[in-house]
């Protein structure tokens, strides 16, 4: 079980960004790609998406967390991120009732969004659209 161990690695996903994280025991440090929550987003919005997980568990100075994510925009980067970390809380507690909690706040903290962007055809302008016809 994980709980022995004190640490958990984990991923989180959202369209194209993937998100790592690493949960150990320690004093609460929180790094996102070697930098503070405040150095790598700016936007106070933002920054409480990122820590929602650890303000819902009550957990935020129990472990110290590295996140690496790349790939994707802004958005779906703290998506990845916060479910990365959700994840993480989860398996390193065990508690059921944890998942179940975050669960009933945003079932997208545990569960992938496995959507993506609609990929362009071959002689057509957009995913769906074809081209216009001229009867001349």
């Amino acid at each position: 079980m994980a709980g022995k161990n004190n640490s958990v690695l984990t991923s989180g996903f959202r369209k194209t960004s993937v998100a790592r994280a690493s949960l150990v025991k320690g004093s609460g440090n929180f790094k996102i790609n070697n930098q503070s929550v405040e150095e790598f987003n700016n936007n106070t919005l933002l920054q409480l998406k990122v820590k929602e997980p650890l303000i819902i568990s009550g957990l935020e100075s129990k472990y110290d967390i590295k996140v690496t994510v790349f790939g994707g925009g802004v958005n779906s980067q703290v998506d990845a991120i916060r479910q990365a970390i959700a994840r993480g809380l989860v398996e390193i507690s065990g508690s059921e009732e944890l998942k179940k909690q975050f669960v009933e706040y945003d079932r997208a903290l545990i569960v992938s969004d496995t959507r993506f962007k609609e990929t362009k055809k071959p002689n057509n302008s957009n995913a769906r659209a074809s081209r216009q016809k001229s009867y001349r």
